[in-house]
């Protein structure tokens, strides 16, 4: 019943109010709004963390599970002020990472998130990270699906999950010799 200023009830009929109620649960099903209904599984998501605030690298195996691509167009953490895909790319005789809009896994196909590859370029932490840490990331797809990702935080020279070493970061600040103690 509808109640309004200086009239006499109203009611509404009951086929605009069924009419109603299953347009308002339609929407909410509909994939404009499931907003976590990423057909995206991701696995081996690992952090290089990096002394002093530095920026650090995001890495994981991103898998889609449908029959069409999805692109991934961004993350977002709590923890860091500023996330970035990136992609590091020879030029020359130099390495060079560069910013990417998106990063489109093919139907039923994985992209591998690694040291030298696609990786989240992590800025500006808004706490003290640490090896050992867990950090949540938000993954963005296109259409407005997302995806959280708990992501382990690992030693400067670790090569992946769960890796005690191999990568040689001897000579920049802080880094060690990239040697397993």
């Amino acid at each position: 019943m509808i109640n309004t200023l200086n009239s006499r009830p109203h009611r509404l009929p009951r086929r605009a109010a069924l009419t109603f109620v299953l347009a308002a649960a339609a929407l909410a099903a509909s994939p404009a709004f499931a907003a976590d209904s990423a057909p995206v599984q991701a696995s081996n998501a690992w952090i290089r963390w990096l002394p002093a605030g530095l920026p650090a690298g995001g890495y994981m195996q991103l898998r889609n599970l449908s029959d069409k691509p999805v692109d991934l167009v961004g993350a977002a953490s709590a923890d860091y002020g500023n996330t970035m895909l990136h992609h590091t790319v020879k030029k020359g005789n130099t390495m060079e990472m560069l910013p990417v809009p998106r990063v489109t896994i093919p139907p039923h196909g994985t992209v591998a998130f690694q040291p030298g590859g696609y990786h989240i370029m992590l800025m500006q932490p808004k706490k003290a990270v640490q090896p050992g840490d867990q950090v949540p990331i938000t993954l963005q797809f296109s259409g407005g699906s997302t995806l959280r990702v708990e992501f382990q935080v690992r030693k400067p020279d670790a090569t992946g999950p769960g890796a005690a070493g191999g990568m040689n970061m001897h000579g920049m600040p802080g880094m060690g010799d990239g040697q397993t103690k």
